[in-house]
Protein backbone atom coordinates (compact mmCIF):
# COMPACT_ATOMS: atom_id res chain seq x y z
CA UNK A 1 0.00 0.00 0.00
CA UNK A 2 1.43 3.34 -1.03
CA UNK A 3 1.35 6.68 0.74
CA UNK A 4 -1.75 7.88 -1.12
CA UNK A 5 -3.66 4.69 -0.35
CA UNK A 6 -2.60 4.85 3.28
CA UNK A 7 -3.79 8.44 3.59
CA UNK A 8 -7.12 7.60 1.98
CA UNK A 9 -7.68 4.70 4.39
CA UNK A 10 -6.73 6.81 7.42
CA UNK A 11 -8.91 9.78 6.40
CA UNK A 12 -11.97 7.69 5.56
CA UNK A 13 -11.78 5.56 8.68
CA UNK A 14 -11.13 8.65 10.83
CA UNK A 15 -14.29 10.33 9.53
CA UNK A 16 -16.41 7.22 10.04
CA UNK A 17 -15.07 6.72 13.56
CA UNK A 18 -15.43 10.43 14.40
CA UNK A 19 -19.06 10.62 13.28
CA UNK A 20 -19.77 7.40 15.18
CA UNK A 21 -18.26 8.86 18.36
CA UNK A 22 -19.94 12.29 18.13
CA UNK A 23 -23.19 11.46 19.97
CA UNK A 24 -21.46 9.55 22.77
CA UNK A 25 -21.37 11.40 26.09
CA UNK A 26 -22.97 14.63 24.87
CA UNK A 27 -24.88 16.57 27.52
CA UNK A 28 -27.14 19.41 26.47
CA UNK A 29 -27.40 22.71 28.30
CA UNK A 30 -30.89 21.72 29.39
CA UNK A 31 -29.62 18.46 30.91
CA UNK A 32 -26.77 20.17 32.70
CA UNK A 33 -29.06 22.91 34.04
CA UNK A 34 -27.01 25.89 32.85
CA UNK A 35 -28.54 27.50 29.76
CA UNK A 36 -26.50 30.35 28.28
CA UNK A 37 -28.84 33.24 27.33
CA UNK A 38 -29.36 33.51 23.58
CA UNK A 39 -28.51 29.88 22.81
CA UNK A 40 -30.59 26.83 22.08
CA UNK A 41 -31.26 24.75 25.23
CA UNK A 42 -30.44 21.60 23.23
CA UNK A 43 -26.96 22.92 22.37
CA UNK A 44 -24.17 20.82 23.85
CA UNK A 45 -22.74 21.91 27.17
CA UNK A 46 -20.26 19.03 27.42
CA UNK A 47 -19.05 17.63 24.12
CA UNK A 48 -15.53 16.18 24.76
CA UNK A 49 -14.37 16.88 21.19
CA UNK A 50 -10.66 16.50 21.94
CA UNK A 51 -11.24 12.99 23.33
CA UNK A 52 -13.38 12.09 20.31
CA UNK A 53 -10.83 13.38 17.79
CA UNK A 54 -7.98 11.46 19.43
CA UNK A 55 -10.05 8.30 19.86
CA UNK A 56 -11.12 8.43 16.20
CA UNK A 57 -7.46 8.84 15.22
CA UNK A 58 -6.48 5.81 17.31
CA UNK A 59 -9.24 3.72 15.74
CA UNK A 60 -8.22 4.86 12.23
CA UNK A 61 -4.57 4.02 12.85
CA UNK A 62 -5.41 0.56 14.20
CA UNK A 63 -7.58 -0.19 11.15
CA UNK A 64 -4.89 1.20 8.82
CA UNK A 65 -2.19 -0.91 10.49
CA UNK A 66 -4.30 -4.05 10.11
CA UNK A 67 -4.95 -3.38 6.43
CA UNK A 68 -1.33 -2.38 5.81
CA UNK A 69 0.08 -5.61 7.22
CA UNK A 70 -2.62 -7.70 5.53
CA UNK A 71 -1.76 -6.16 2.16
CA UNK A 72 2.02 -6.05 2.60
CA UNK A 73 2.30 -9.68 3.73
CA UNK A 74 -0.26 -10.78 1.09
CA UNK A 75 -2.93 -12.07 3.44
CA UNK A 76 -5.25 -9.85 1.44
CA UNK A 77 -4.71 -9.60 -2.32
CA UNK A 78 -6.61 -7.71 -4.97
CA UNK A 79 -6.63 -10.76 -7.22
CA UNK A 80 -8.68 -12.69 -4.66
CA UNK A 81 -11.60 -10.31 -5.15
CA UNK A 82 -11.67 -10.51 -8.95
CA UNK A 83 -14.01 -13.20 -10.21
CA UNK A 84 -12.64 -15.34 -13.05
CA UNK A 85 -14.49 -15.16 -16.33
Amino acid sequence: MGIAGSLVVIVLTWWVAFFTLLPIGVRSQLESGSIVPGTEPAAPAIHNLRWKVLTALAIALVIWAGLFFAIEYEYLRFEDFISPK
